[in-house]
């Protein structure tokens, strides 16, 4: 499975977002820190769900990091996150 689609799999059983989108840069970051060959290294997720919005951005940020778990974070370089309610 790829590192896109556990992060799709977690966040959604984490969340039961009502959009959910995980996008992998990695590419656009080709010779920059941390890009690997094959991509899979620098992530964008777009999520909305109701559990958000009673949550400060810093706990939001917090509770994507720990659907995620430690393991999946670690081999990502980069994770641009844009949550909402």
């Amino acid at each position: 499975m790829t590192r896109a689609a556990q992060i799709h799999e977690k966040l959604q059983a984490a969340f039961s977002p009502q959009h959910l989108e995980v996008i992998d840069e990695s590419e656009s970051h080709r010779g920059h820190a941390g890009y690997q060959d094959g991509g899979e290294s620098h992530f964008r997720v777009v999520i909305r769900a109701p559990v958000f919005g009673k949550m400060s951005r810093v706990a939001r940020h917090r509770a994507v990091h720990a659907a995620l778990g430690t393991a999946l974070v670690g081999q990502i370089h980069a994770l641009a996150l844009d949550i909402a309610a």
